[in-house]
């Protein structure tokens, strides 16, 4: 919200003496920040504008938490719709703060309904499409909507200077979902597990004749819903502790979260380093956000046609290493750092859209959900990092590039030891979990043979679904 690049200017000065005048001129020539002056944030309590953004993720990491089991109680559609408008409202009371602190208190809550809200979204959308059309949600469609924000960001900024109207102009549009109440379906895969059998048909049955299609008289049995009722009462109840139970999910799920972690900070490092790059702000905040359309379009085409293991390790190393070549690069060449920067950027942010789909297909049906949640949650630890790491250039340039680009490249090389799953059935059980590929396949092979899932209700359902 704030010009962290006037801040670190103004440092350059005598703060007590030239605080007012200097910032003031500073800070004017893209933003309307007197606030920074106002709220004392600048010389000794300049450290507050780097953690504003770390509450804004600790938010968000509370979120990724709570966000999973509150939809798993009361459902996907409830939450989604309940946790916009938190988002909506405290961000426009957040406009109206008076006060550091409790801009920061408000930031905190928005932070957490907008994970929350993004959450419950993806579950939904992947719960109510069907198979093929799942996949393209997921790898494009929810990406490329974040991208289309990403980018009317800095063009909202452009126009409006004061970060207060801007923050309530971006805010509104969040009323605009109000009318899709009555248009979105909870999802019947959540309403069966709750044992609302009536309530999902009617869903199903709606949906067919939106279709044109005649769905049968009975679409689920009473013998199916009774199996899927007992399957779930006997169900064993899974921990957290099962992430590292056995040799092959410990390793996966300890390469997982560094990999998470370090491609949060990147990404997130890369995306707050803007302002302290050379040349129009406003310009290269455009030119970042319109890398994610190249990103997520390039890493689709990476997902249908090349294997996993050559995917997020060319991604990873590619960005990390054009990273560290911008230390090598001249002062005066602005356009040729610009450009590895924004290459870089798409590198990881296809590597980031990219682990939603490998994790699913790492991780066994009984922990996936949790696995998810557990990666997910680690990867904040570098999302409230990231503020620092853009801080940094404030004072060096160049340090964070190192710092962004020395770990990518390490986590890159690392993830050559997750196993390949690309066309490959998806594991059901902990056994089942693939090893590292430098601990050979034999073991792998042994252990699937030991238990195989029962599916007879889920595949009920896809039929239904299709």
């Amino acid at each position: 919200m704030f010009p962290t690049r006037a801040v670190a200017q103004f440092k350059k000065y005598k703060c007590p003496r030239m605080k007012s005048h200097r910032m003031a001129q500073m800070g004017e020539k893209y933003y309307q920040a007197k606030d920074y002056t106002k709220w004392d944030l600048v010389c000794d309590n300049a450290w507050k504008t780097p953690f504003t953004v770390t509450i804004f993720f600790f938010g968000v990491l509370s979120g990724s938490f709570l966000s999973g089991i509150i939809s798993d109680r009361y459902g996907r559609r409830f939450i989604f719709f309940a946790t916009l408008a938190l988002q909506t409202v405290f961000s426009i009371l957040q406009a109206a703060a008076n006060s550091w602190e409790l801009f920061c208190a408000l930031y905190f809550i928005v932070g957490m309904g907008q994970i929350a809200n993004y959450c419950a979204a993806f579950i939904l959308g992947s719960e109510l499409l069907i198979r093929n059309v799942r996949i393209n949600f997921a790898s494009l469609g929810v990406s490329m909507c974040y991208a289309i924000g990403y980018t009317a960001l800095p063009m909202f900024a452009w126009f409006i200077r004061s970060w207060r109207i801007l923050l309530i102009a971006l805010s509104i549009p969040g009323f605009l979902y109000i009318p899709l109440w009555w248009y979105i379906p909870e999802s019947p895969r959540w309403l069966l597990s709750q044992g609302r059998v009536k309530e999902a048909e009617d869903i199903i049955r709606a949906a067919a004749r939106k279709n044109g299609i005649t769905p049968p008289d009975v679409i689920f049995k009473p013998e199916d819903c009774e199996q899927l009722m007992e399957n779930k009462e006997s169900q064993r109840l899974y921990t957290w502790l099962d992430l590292i139970k056995t040799t092959n999910i410990r390793n996966i799920t300890l390469i997982s979260i560094i990999i998470w972690i370090v491609i949060s900070m990147t990404y997130y490092g890369m995306s707050l380093n803007t302002p302290n790059m050379d040349g129009d702000p406003y310009f290269n905040c455009l030119v970042a956000a319109s890398s994610e359309f190249l990103g997520y379009g390039s890493i689709w085409l990476f997902i249908r046609y090349t294997p996993r293991r050559f995917t997020l390790p060319f991604t990873m190393i590619l960005s990390g290493t054009l990273l560290l070549i911008i230390k090598f690069i001249p002062q005066d060449m602005h356009a040729l750092s610009l450009t590895l920067v924004m290459i870089g950027k798409t590198g990881v942010t296809g590597a980031f859209g990219f682990l939603y789909l490998y994790g699913t297909e790492l991780f066994p049906t009984v922990v996936r959900n949790m696995a998810l949640g557990a990666t997910s949650m680690a990867s904040r630890v570098g999302s409230t990092v990231s503020p620092y790491i853009a801080y940094m250039g404030t004072y060096n340039k160049i340090l964070p590039y190192i710092l962004m680009g020395g770990t990518t490249v390490i986590a890159g090389v690392l993830s050559l030891l997750l196993p390949e799953t690309k066309g490959e059935q998806l594991p059901e059980f902990i056994n089942q979990v693939k090893p590292l590929r430098c601990m050979g396949t034999n073991r792998a092979s042994r252990d699937g043979q030991r238990q195989k899932g029962n599916a007879q209700v889920g595949n009920k359902v896809n039929n239904i679904q299709e």
